[in-house]
C-alpha cells in the first residue's frame, strides 16, 4: 500500500469542507432569521457549487435565506448543494485510496434503483415541514415541543414499508435532539453530525430519492474478510466484508451482507451473536473459516447481498489473510448511490503488512459501533493511542470500532504484524479499523479476528459472556410472559 498518498493533499478538499462546515454553522443558530455573521455560511455553499446545474437555485435559495425570507423550496436546494460537495469529498476520496492500494476502481454503470410503490405524499410533506421548522429554530433554539412533532409523523409512517427508511431515520433524529433540550442550554452542539441527518433526511423527503436499489443475482464463491459489528443499546448489526469470485470468471467483486437484530440494552459482549446467528448462515462460516458457495443470491446495485440462506451453502476453508493477498487486490468495488456518498461512509479493505506499533492499546477499549440508518458519523478515531508506522507515515488505529463481542482487543493489535481491516475517513484523516490481525506466539504465526466467535466459541470469555445473555434473554422472556398473563 502507498502509505504517503493517503496523507498527501487532495485538491479542492479543504474548500469543499469549509464550505459544508460554514453552512452547518448556520443551521446552529437558525434560518428562520440569520445574523449577519450567518450571510457568509450561506454565500460560502453557493460559491462552492458555482458552475454546476445546482448554482442559480443555490444562489437564490442562499440570498433568500440571508435576507429571512427562505421557504422548504430554498431549504431543500442547500441540502442538496451540501450533499453535492460532501459527495464530491467522497468521490475524490475513494479515488485516492483506489491510488494508495493499487485496486481497480468501479466497475460498469452508477448505482441505479427502481421506483417504489405509491406512499402517501402528505406523510412526506409533513416530515419535510418539520424538519424544515427544525433548520428554522436552529440546534440552539429547538425545545422539547418542536421534537416532539416528529411522532406523529413517524407513527404515520411506520406501517408503511416504502417510509420505514425515513421514519427510522426520523425516528432516532427526534430521539437524540428530545435528549439534548433544550438547545440554549447545550455545552457543545454536534454541528457535523446533526447537519448530516438534517439534510440526509429532508432530501429523504422527496418523491423517489428513497427508492429501493437496483437488484440483480449473484453465483459464484465468496471468501469473507471479516466482520463490523455495529452496537446500539436496543439493536445490534453485524456488517460481514467480502470477496466475490463469479462463476463466469469475472472480475473479483468487493461485496457486503448484513444481518440486524433488536436487542435488550443488557445483552452486549459475545452475547450479541446468538440474537444474530438464526438469521445468517454466514456467520457461522466467518467463524470457521470458510468460503460459501452461491447460487442466485439477491445482490443490490451497491454490492450489498440481500442475504438468504436458501441461495448459499458452506465452501471450502478459506483463511481470510490469503483471502486478503491473493483476491482482495483485484476486487473491484460497486458504485455508489448519490446519496450515500459522504466520506464518512468511505470503509475499504486493505491489508497492511510490514509495520511498526507505536502504543500498547491499554487505555481503552470501546464497544459500540457508529452511524443512523447507514449514516456514518465523524467521530473521534484513534482515541486509544495505537498508531501503525506504514512506510514512515503514521496511520492511527480506529480501536473504539474494536468490539467487545469478539477476542480482538486493542492490545493484540498492538502486538501484531499484519492488519486487515477497514480504511475511513473521520475528522479529516484516514484511519485503520481492524478486523483480524497476525501476531506471533510462541513462534508461531496465529490469526486473530473480530469475527471469531460469530458462529460459536469455546473461548472461556466468550462462553461466559454467551451465558450471561442467555440467562438475561431467559429472565427477561419470563418477565414478558408474567405481563402478558396479567
Amino acid at each position: 500500500m502507498r502509505a504517503d498518498l493517503l496523507f498527501d493533499a487532495v485538491d479542492g478538499l479543504d474548500e469543499a469542507l469549509t464550505a459544508v462546515d460554514g453552512f452547518d454553522e448556520v443551521l446552529v443558530g437558525g434560518l428562520l432569521r440569520p445574523r449577519p455573521g450567518q450571510a457568509g455560511g450561506l454565500a460560502g455553499i453557493a460559491d462552492a457549487v458555482a458552475g454546476t446545474p445546482l448554482a442559480s437555485r443555490v444562489a437564490e435559495a442562499a440570498g433568500k435565506t440571508a435576507a429571512g425570507a427562505g421557504d422548504e423550496g430554498h431549504f431543500v436546494a442547500l441540502a442538496a448543494a451540501r450533499t453535492a460537495l460532501l459527495g464530491s469529498v467522497h468521490d475524490a476520496l475513494v479515488v485516492r485510496v483506489a491510488e494508495a492500494v493499487g485496486r481497480p476502481g468501479v466497475v460498469g454503470a452508477s448505482a441505479s434503483s427502481v421506483a417504489g410503490a405509491e406512499c402517501a405524499v402528505n406523510l412526506l410533506v409533513a416530515a419535510r415541514s418539520w424538519l424544515c421548522d427544525l433548520a428554522r429554530a436552529g440546534w440552539q433554539g429547538i425545545d422539547h415541543e418542536l421534537v416532539g412533532g416528529a411522532a406523529p409523523v413517524v407513527s404515520a409512517m411506520l406501517p408503511d414499508p416504502a417510509l420505514r427508511r425515513l421514519a427510522t431515520l426520523l425516528d432516532g433524529f427526534a430521539a437524540e435532539l428530545a435528549a439534548c433540550c433544550p438547545g440554549a442550554t447545550l455545552e457543545r452542539v454536534p454541528v457535523r453530525r446533526w447537519a448530516d441527518l438534517w439534510a440526509r433526511a429532508l432530501l429523504l423527503t422527496l418523491p423517489g430519492a428513497a427508492s429501493a436499489p437496483a437488484m440483480g443475482e449473484v453465483t459464484g464463491r465468496l471468501l469473507p474478510l471479516g466482520v463490523d459489528v455495529q452496537e446500539h443499546a436496543t439493536a445490534v448489526q453485524a456488517q460481514v466484508h467480502a470477496v466475490f469470485e463469479p462463476a463466469d470468471g469475472g472480475t473479483p467483486r468487493l461485496v457486503r451482507a448484513s444481518v440486524s437484530a433488536p436487542k435488550p440494552d443488557t445483552v452486549v459482549g459475545a452475547g450479541l451473536w446468538q440474537l444474530l446467528r438464526p438469521h445468517m448462515s454466514l456467520l457461522g462460516a466467518v467463524s470457521e473459516g470458510r468460503s460459501m458457495d452461491l447460487d442466485a443470491m439477491p445482490v443490490t446495485a451497491e454490492g450489498d447481498l440481500v442475504w438468504d440462506d436458501a441461495c448459499a451453502r458452506a465452501g471450502e476453508p478459506a483463511d481470510a489473510f490469503v483471502t486478503a493477498r491473493v483476491a482482495l487486490p483485484t476486487a473491484a468495488p460497486f458504485d455508489v448511490s448519490p446519496l450515500d456518498r459522504h466520506p464518512a461512509r468511505i470503509a475499504v479493505p486493505v491489508l497492511v503488512e510490514g509495520y511498526g506499533v507505536e502504543g500498547n492499546g491499554t487505555e481503552g477499549h470501546g464497544t459500540e459501533g457508529h452511524g443512523v440508518e447507514g449514516q456514518g458519523v465523524e467521530g473521534q478515531g484513534g482515541a486509544d493511542g495505537v498508531v501503525l508506522q506504514v512506510a514512515g507515515r503514521r496511520l492511527e488505529v480506529d480501536t473504539e470500532r474494536v468490539p467487545a463481542a469478539g477476542p480482538l482487543t486493542p492490545e493484540v493489535v498492538a502486538s501484531s504484524s499484519a492488519c486487515l481491516g477497514l480504511l475511513r475517513w473521520d475528522a479529516g484523516e484516514f484511519l485503520l479499523q481492524p478486523l483480524a490481525v497476525e501476531r506471533t506466539v510462541r513462534k508461531k504465526t496465529v490469526a486473530v479476528h473480530a469475527g471469531a466467535w460469530a458462529g460459536g466459541t469455546a473461548d472461556k470469555a466468550g462462553v461466559r459472556a454467551e451465558k450471561a445473555a442467555t440467562d438475561a434473554v431467559t429472565v427477561l422472556r419470563e418477565r414478558a410472559g408474567k405481563l402478558l398473563r396479567k
